[in-house]
Order: structure tokens, then C-alpha cells, then sequence
């Protein structure tokens, strides 16, 4: 008896089984490999593919000439997510409408907070998450409380939108009114409040703000939204909520009174020191101008030179003297406050580093500030975010200064120390003031730039928590003995 006919396509082999199970397998694991990140870990992942998508979308002809490759957009990407400004092409002229439209959008990403951003989605990702996800958010980000993280954002939002519509339309109507065309005169307006309010430092002109140095409007307005949006959205909700006090400063946190008033310091300071160091620059930028005009130049600059990186007079070697330019790097070191569009390592930092330096030399054990003791936790953070943010910095000068850094034409060019210093400085404090060294630089450099961007954005902390993950804390004590400082 002969046995049935069988098909041995309807019978499932070991092969195909496995076949099918295979990416059953490889899905699970990334899985288990996606509920056990971290939020430093998914923020910055997070960054990396915003930047890879955003490059693969500027390069494209609807976006950009063919003068932008990859590589050109890839910088520009990087720059506009970590609203740094540098750029090695000229944003005008080489994007398209589309394009630019596509760049102010990734500024709004960057400068809405990309860790506001990513721990917001985080939440649709990953779900289920428990009380000691939600305590790591708090600890990872900074400005979040447990559970606060979507009215967070849209609070930001909301803010955002809201102060870069009034900037656009004081610009519009009483700062570009050169531009005759109505619809070119809109986008420009739009587009410096959007990169002005996020602390972009983009312009749609090669020479940035320099054809409006004398326009008050356009310097108030464009100084006014760098400030708001450099003190953070904790201090613009703090003043809201008590704008009807009779004495609203008081009223106020530590911390925002701390940042209003670290701010207003550092302002006056840094206009106060360039006005200083370039009178008596010999052929200085500003050595020509009226008093009102070497005021406002020097107030404009030392507002944008935190974090901004707009300019209305020409910044090089050549026009701003060594001084100037030590000055420029210690402002944009210490950069916007926390919550912030900016960079840097914040006001809080500096202000609590001079408060340590202030209490060790008049012999006090406590860090004191406005009559509140500061913990000593913070104290030591604000050290090591210094500490390790001035090594960063520094090895990006040392990368950036091996070997020949400049490339084509410019291939024979050496830069001096001090410019090398400013670019890397500019770039890791995601200001964007440039002294003509960037699009000159090669792909080593510039890829020693953006690194340094990325990082600036994410900021130290965050990154180390990155690379190391969560670590329980210790509980072994050790015994104390002193040291010879």
C-alpha cells in the first residue's frame, strides 16, 4: 500500500522554522535592550538619529544646492539641533526656501530642549515605567520633578511660541523695514526671532546683523529674546506667577533670583569689559564710532557672546583685540542658566563656584547665598561640571591643533592658539561666534567641532551618566585624614 501523496511544501522544516524565529529572537532582544536604557543613554541616542535624519533631509535638492554634500549638512544639522550657529555654508544663499524652513525647525527641536524632547517621548516608548525611572528622570535631566514632564513642555511650548510670535512682529513691522518684498520681510522676521528666541545664532545673511548695527529695534528686540530665552522657562513661570506681588522679587525662588540677577552681573560685566579692552584696542572695530553707537555695539555683544553668537560689527583676530577675545571666551564659558536655549556651564554653576570662593576665604565650613545654605552635593557638582567642561574644552583645542587643520586654499593657513581656543569655546558653549576659522578648517577639525557642540548641548553630566548607566550608591564609608591645600 503506497502512502499518501504528501506536498513537502506543507511541511514546515527545522530551516524555516528557524528562519522565522530568528527575527522573532532579534526583535525581543532590542526589546530588552530598549527597556533597559537609560534617559542619558535614550537622550542621547535620541540626538544622534534626529542628526542623521535631519542630514539626510538637508542634503537632498529640495533643501540645498548641490554645494551642500553630506558632509556640509551634517554640520549644519549638528549645529542647528544644539543651536550652536557655525556653520560652513551660507544659510542665505545655499538652502532653498524649504530648506530654511527645515533648519528653523530643527533649531525650535534643539532650542525647545532636547532632553525635554526625549524624555517626552521616552514615556510613549517605553511605558510601565516605575517610581525609579521616574526618580532618574528628575536626577538625569535636572528641571523636571517626578511626574512633571508633560506640563513641563508644553509649558515651554506654549512659551516659546508666544515670544517668538511678538518677536516676529515688532520685526516685521518696525525692525527689517528696509526689506521691501512683504513675504521676504515675514520670513526674515520669523526666522532671527526663532534663532534669537532658542539661542540659534543663525542668520539668513552671510554677515549676520552687522547691516543693523545702528537699528535699535533690531538690537533691543534680538537682545531681549536671547535673554528670555537664556534664563529658562523655571524663571519666566516663577515671574509669571507672581507678577501681581507688590514685591515680586522677593517673591521669587532662590534659584530665579539667583539667575535674574547672575545675569544682569554678566551682562554689565561683559559690556562694560568690551567697551573697556576696545577703546584702547589701536584700530579696534568699534575705535570709529560715536559713544551711543560703541554702547550699544558692546551691550549687543556681550548679550549675544553667552550663547548666542549673532553680531553686529565683524568679529576677527584682526578687529577685536587679545583681551576682547579672552573676555569673549570667559563669557561664553559660563554661558545661559539651566533650563535654558543656551550653553555653557550656567549661571547657578559660576555664581555657586564665587559663593565657595567667597565662604573658603573667609574661613566659613558653608556655602551661603542669599541667607540659604547651599547643599554640599550642589557645591560639588558645580566643581566638577567646571572642572570637567575646562578639560573637555581644552582637549578639543589640543585635537584641533594636530597636525594641518586648515584644508583647500586655505590648506597653508596656521591659526593661532587663541583662535583655535574661541572656535572650540564658541562650539562646546553652542554660542556660534566665529572668527572666520570654520569653514576653513578640515573635516578633522570640524569633526572635532561637532563633537564638541553635541556634547555642549547634552552637557557633562548627562553624558557621563550616559556612558556609565545607573550605578547604586555606595555605602561604604571610608576615615577622614587632611590634606595640605
Amino acid at each position: 500500500m503506497q502512502p499518501p501523496d504528501i506536498h513537502r511544501s506543507n511541511i514546515p522544516s527545522a530551516g524555516g522554522r528557524a528562519r522565522r524565529a530568528a527575527p522573532s529572537r532579534a526583535w525581543e532582544a532590542l526589546q530588552r535592550w530598549r527597556h533597559r536604557l537609560t534617559v542619558p543613554q535614550f537622550t542621547v541616542i535620541t540626538g544622534a538619529l534626529v542628526i542623521a535624519a535631519g542630514t539626510l533631509v538637508l542634503s537632498t535638492p529640495l533643501c540645498s544646492t548641490e554645494t551642500v554634500g553630506l558632509w556640509e549638512a551634517l554640520f549644519t544639522v549638528t549645529s542647528a539641533i544644539t543651536v550652536t550657529g557655525l556653520s560652513v555654508i551660507d544659510i542665505g544663499t545655499e538652502l532653498t526656501p524649504f530648506g530654511q524652513v527645515a533648519l528653523a525647525g530643527l533649531i525650535i527641536t534643539g532650542g525647545l530642549g532636547l532632553m525635554a524632547i526625549t524624555t517626552f517621548l521616552q514615556g510613549f516608548v517605553q511605558g510601565h515605567s516605575g517610581l525609579r525611572a521616574r526618580l532618574d528622570k528628575g536626577r538625569a535631566l535636572d528641571d523636571f520633578g517626578v511626574g512633571g514632564i508633560g506640563p513641563t513642555f508644553n509649558s515651554i511650548l506654549v512659551a516659546g511660541s508666544w515670544m517668538m510670535g511678538l518677536g516676529t512682529a515688532v520685526l516685521y513691522f518696525f525692525g527689517f523695514t528696509d526689506i521691501s518684498d512683504p513675504l521676504e520681510r515675514l520670513w526674515a522676521s520669523l526666522f532671527h526671532a526663532i534663532s534669537a528666541y532658542n539661542n540659534a545664532g543663525f542668520g539668513l545673511w552671510s554677515d549676520s546683523l552687522e547691516r543693523y548695527r545702528d537699528n535699535a529695534v533690531v538690537n533691543t528686540v534680538i537682545a531681549s529674546m536671547i535673554v528670555v530665552g537664556g534664563i529658562g522657562w523655571r524663571v519666566i513661570n516663577d515671574l509669571w506667577a507672581n507678577r501681581r506681588s507688590s514685591k515680586p522679587f522677593r517673591k521669587l525662588s532662590l534659584h530665579s533670583r539667583l539667575v535674574i540677577r547672575s545675569t544682569v552681573l554678566l551682562i554689565l560685566f561683559g559690556s562694560l569689559g568690551l567697551l573697556f579692552t576696545e577703546h584702547f584696542a589701536i584700530g579696534g572695530v568699534i575705535e570709529p564710532l560715536a559713544g551711543i553707537q560703541k554702547l550699544q555695539v558692546t551691550l549687543f555683544q556681550s548679550i549675544t557672546t553667552r550663547t548666542a553668537g549673532f553680531n553686529t560689527v565683524p568679529l576677527s583676530a584682526a578687529t577685536f583685540s587679545d583681551a576682547g577675545l579672552l573676555l569673549v571666551i570667559v563669557l561664553m564659558f559660563i554661558g545661559a542658566s539651566p533650563g535654558g536655549t543656551g550653553g555653557g556651564i550656567k549661571t547657578t554653576t559660576f555664581a555657586t563656584l564665587m559663593a565657595t570662593t567667597r565662604s573658603t576665604l573667609k574661613g566659613r565650613e558653608d556655602v551661603v547665598i542669599h541667607n540659604r545654605q547651599i547643599p554640599d552635593r550642589v557645591v560639588l557638582r558645580a566643581i566638577g561640571v567646571t572642572i570637567a567642561s575646562l578639560i573637555f574644552v581644552l582637549l578639543m583645542a589640543l585635537l584641533l591643533g594636530l597636525g594641518p587643520t586648515a584644508s583647500g586654499e586655505s590648506s597653508q593657513l596656521k591659526f593661532s592658539f587663541l583662535e583655535k581656543l574661541f572656535t572650540c569655546m564658541s562650539a562646546f558653549g553652542t554660542v556660534g561666534l566665529d572668527l572666520g576659522v570654520t569653514d576653513k578648517l578640515n573635516r578633522w577639525g570640524q569633526l572635532v567641532l561637532m563633537v564638541g557642540m553635541f556634547v555642549g548641548r547634552l552637557g557633562i553630566l548627562l553624558l557621563l551618566s550616559a556612558l556609565y548607566g545607573n550605578r547604586p550608591p555606595t555605602r561604604v564609608g571610608y576615615p577622614r585624614e587632611e590634606l595640605y591645600i
